[in-house]
């Protein structure tokens, strides 16, 4: 599996407005395979090795195959996997 998501722990939490499902249910749209990485809630400082990894502590990320973390705006990562552009 190329593709990680990383995203918060509120895995159960599927609905249009919430930013971590809206690039999931994208990516199952698309039909990409990716491993889900899960990080705590809140508060925000326990999600350290996002922070360390992608420079910030805001999911949703995408993790690379090449290693590189993209962080946009949920609606922006969504329309870029929707149409292509990523991963």
């Amino acid at each position: 599996m190329a593709v990680k998501l990383h995203r918060c722990g509120t895995m159960w939490l599927k609905i249009e407005g919430h930013p971590c499902w809206r690039v999931q249910k994208a990516l199952d749209e698309k039909g990409v395979e990716y491993e889900v990485v899960q990080h705590p809630g809140f508060p925000r400082s326990r999600r350290k090795e996002l922070a360390e990894r992608s420079g910030q502590t805001k999911p949703p990320v995408l993790e690379l195959d090449d290693g590189r973390m993209v962080r946009e705006e949920s609606s922006d990562l969504a329309a870029k996997i929707r149409a292509g552009e990523l991963p």
